[in-house]
């Protein structure tokens, strides 16, 4: 195949190198051979286009498997065009990808915050119908700066927790413009995504940036939702000492029903080896805690956005500074402490991994696809507010994925829905 050809994608699109193509498109093809469930629904969209004449903006992870959501939705007929919601988590050999295969990419690794916002408003000039969204910037831009765009929008979707936040919010201000699907919230979404795709996640990306053990350490998880107990979960089984903190009493009894200690984080920074938050807040670890943490402390993020960690508050606190391994930068404190911060405080799975693995993301990204045609087809139903995925799809993305598998389950006879259904049932 000839990578260099021109295509409209190709004349509009910024990217690193159109020559990185080939190794994209292995990517690709990999992913695709552990993806089933997605691979399902693009064989019938490609039969029925149902999304012909639609454009589509997405503002994701570019890495090899949201690559491949995106050629499921052109593979439905949608004229699609996106950017990265993460200034470090693009492959550029996947851009190059997409965009050799007519998808319109406004990304490359390490763009600057002015690139990354100029990216976001060259994705909407695509003036899109529908939006697919990781974080919410590019549904937030279009409320902020174009308002009158946003109103011919029919709708979108959410793919994570920092952006469901964001919308809610949004949402009881009634500021909302269009319908938006929480996928984030569906099941088939965070008890896997959230919980196994980021515990694996995770871990990979801080054991391959430090290439230190986990077994022995202290290891402490700044929330404890699903990202959380997978995080936990997984540093558990690695034999680490988890320490969980949290703001919620009823997920802290969790967590120690689990097995874990809780504290607060004033006093768990004191015992910290490696720091993970993962909560959709801002400086969940500040001056204070950084004040009282052991020489050689790792802090990793894995929420959304790099507000998690106080960087402004390490700095201040820094007497040097210095990047001394890839996605390791060494903070030197006036008593001499160091502090490590892994990727920048940015999505550690991703600035410093590969993300979730494949077999995860095809459920997350069926959803995403599923919910998008919803969406597209209800546009007069729904009102501008921010819905759960409709059930039927959760329960058609479970039932393809045990097909995939060739897993059969037992059905309800007729008798038992009787029962289940008639409060009056003699015994």
């Amino acid at each position: 195949m000839k990578y260099a050809v021109k295509n409209t994608a190709a004349e509009k699109s910024i990217i690193k190198d159109l020559a990185l193509a080939p190794s994209g498109c292995r990517k690709l093809e990999w992913v695709s051979q552990h993806m089933p469930v997605l691979s399902i629904i693009k064989k019938e969209f490609e039969q029925i286009r149902p999304l012909a004449g639609i454009k589509i903006a997405c503002c994701l992870h570019l890495e090899a498997k949201t690559g491949y959501l995106l050629q499921t939705l052109k593979a439905a007929g949608a004229d699609v065009a996106a950017c990265a919601c993460n200034p470090l988590s693009t492959q550029d050999d996947v851009a190059a990808a997409l965009v050799d295969s007519g998808i319109d990419i406004f990304a490359f690794h390490g763009e600057t915050m002015e690139e990354y916002q100029k990216f976001l408003e060259k994705t909407l000039d695509h003036m899109p119908d529908a939006i697919i969204d990781d974080g919410a910037d590019l549904i937030t831009c279009l409320h902020k700066s174009r308002r009158e765009q946003a109103k011919q929008v029919v709708g979108g979707c959410e793919e994570t927790t920092t952006g469901i936040i964001r919308l809610k919010s949004m949402d009881r201000d009634n500021s909302l413009l269009f319908p938006v699907i929480a996928v984030n919230d569906a099941y088939m979404k965070y008890l896997f995504d959230n919980r196994y795709g980021t515990g694996q996640s995770v871990w990979d990306g801080i054991n391959r940036t430090t290439n230190l053990v986990a077994a022995g350490k202290n290891v402490v998880v700044v929330g404890y939702g699903w990202c959380g107990k997978g995080v936990s979960m997984r540093a558990k089984g690695m034999g680490a000492k988890v320490i969980v903190t949290e703001i919620d009493p009823i997920k802290a009894n969790e967590a120690i029903m689990d097995g874990f200690r809780v504290m607060p984080m004033s006093e768990a920074a004191k015992y910290g080896d490696i720091f993970i938050t993962v909560t959709g807040n801002i400086n969940v670890i500040r001056k204070e805690h950084m004040e009282v943490m052991k020489d050689r402390a790792i802090l990793a993020n894995a929420g959304h956005f790099d507000v998690e960690i106080s960087k402004k508050d390490l700095n201040s606190l820094a007497v040097s500074r210095e990047k001394i391994k890839n996605n390791i930068e060494q903070f030197v404190l006036e008593d001499g402490r160091r502090l490590y911060l892994l990727a920048d405080g940015r999505l550690v799975n991703l600035a410093a991994g590969d993300g979730h693995p494949a077999e995860v993301m095809d459920l997350s990204f069926s959803l995403q696809a599923l919910s998008l045609l919803y969406v597209v087809n209800n546009k007069k139903e729904l009102g501008n507010h921010v819905y759960n995925v409709p059930e039927e799809i959760d329960k058609k993305i479970a039932y393809l994925k045990l097909q995939a598998e060739g897993i059969r389950i037992d059905e309800l006879t007729e008798e038992q829905r009787d029962y289940l259904d008639n409060w009056d049932t003699n015994i």
